[in-house]
């Protein structure tokens, strides 16, 4: 038989199984991420800036200042350079994003039997379209486990990705049960994906491993902090337990660098972390991936390891500014060797952890999921 009939009956397995399934279990999977352009011309790049730049848990201003620095200041000039950078690492199937995290999904389909699709926050798939995508495959679901893939969290990534796929498909179908999955940043079996992943790339010598981090303004954690009298005002806030952490980005994303790095076995002064992709002129957090890629050479750091934990996919601020832009500027400052560490994408030990989450949603790690 042909490979391409075999491919057919599996897909009409796999869409006939969920119609056997316990009517109590009739849930469906979406995975959210943030998205991409639908190609690297300027014209689509354009469009999705705009519609990720309005967003006002991005640039939290009021609109009408937000339209102003969105239309005069921004997509007349950045369209053109981030489309340069994006076909600088576009895939034959697409952008990166958008292809591995249907990699992804594919990857889950043999061990989590739950119908599943995928959500963008910007641009395409949109909610709408992944919620269609599921009723297809079961007419009759119950329940939809809405998947964000950020382990961390911040208001401009996981809580305007979930609150913006959870309005989109509640407006649709405000009969069905959903459920959240919670940043799981300090979650064992992440950990321990993490570490798998990074472990072969520490086998040749290096002198330091930088762990780094989208950044993000120094206002948003202020506004995350849900008592606003910790977050950059406490004192060594980060280290100072309070429930502020579980809205807190940095607090979240230093405990994951020191957990990885514990379980790898590395030694404090061999590791650090950083913050990427600033934009505007505002207080963001530091340091600076990039100055610190400037000024390790000067302190004897010539052979470089990069992790960027925050991105559960590799996609343009992984590929292009820490792989391309990064590179180019560690070596022209006096650095030897610079190695890029791949996000999880589809390892199997992070392909395994997700679908327990998923699996045990009601049970074991019903601690990572919230009722929508």
């Amino acid at each position: 038989m042909e490979d391409s009939n075999l491919l057919k009956i599996e897909s009409l397995f796999n869409e006939f199984k969920y119609y056997l399934a316990d009517p109590m279990e009739r849930k469906g999977l979406v995975l959210v991420n943030l998205g991409s352009p639908d190609s690297y011309e300027v014209k689509d790049v354009r469009t999705y800036l705009r519609q990720f730049l309005m967003d006002e848990r991005v640039i939290d201003a009021p609109y009408l200042i937000r339209k102003m620095i969105v239309e005069g200041f921004v997509l007349p000039f950045r369209p053109k350079k981030s489309a340069h950078a994006y076909q600088s690492v576009w895939m034959k199937e697409g952008a990166p994003l958008k292809v591995l995290t249907e990699q992804f999904k594919q990857a889950l389909k043999p061990l989590v039997n739950m119908p599943m699709s995928v959500a963008m926050r910007y641009a395409n798939p949109t909610p709408e379209a992944a919620l269609r995508e599921l009723e297809k495959i079961d007419p009759k679901l119950e329940e939809i486990i809405i998947a964000p893939l950020y382990p961390h969290y911040a208001m401009s990534s996981y809580e305007s990705a979930y609150l913006y796929v959870l309005e989109k498909m509640k407006a649709l179908r405000p009969d069905l049960k959903y459920k959240i999955l919670q940043p799981f940043y300090n979650e064992g079996k992440y950990i321990q994906a993490l570490k798998e992943s990074i472990a072969p790339y520490l086998e040749k010598p290096y002198d330091h491993i930088l762990f780094s981090y989208h950044g993000l303004p120094v206002r948003h954690l202020k506004k995350s902090d849900p008592n606003k009298n910790h977050c950059y005002l406490a004192g060594d806030c980060c280290n100072t337990k309070s429930p502020s952490w579980d809205f807190c980005y940095k607090h979240q994303v230093i405990q994951t660098t020191n957990l990885v790095a514990g379980a790898l076995n590395i030694p404090k002064e061999k590791f650090s972390c950083s913050f990427q992709s600033r934009l505007g002129s505002d207080e963001w957090m530091k340091p600076f991936t990039v100055e610190q890629l400037k000024s390790f050479p000067s302190q004897r750091i010539k052979k470089l390891v990069m992790v960027c934990p925050a991105f559960v996919s590799d996609c343009l601020e992984t590929l292009e500014e820490i792989g391309i832009q990064g590179k180019e500027i560690f070596l022209n400052a006096g650095g030897e060797s610079y190695t890029l560490v791949p996000c999880l994408n589809s390892h199997p030990a992070w392909v395994n952890a997700f679908a327990s989450y998923c699996l045990d949603a009601d049970g074991g790690y019903s601690y990572l999921w919230k009722e929508g």
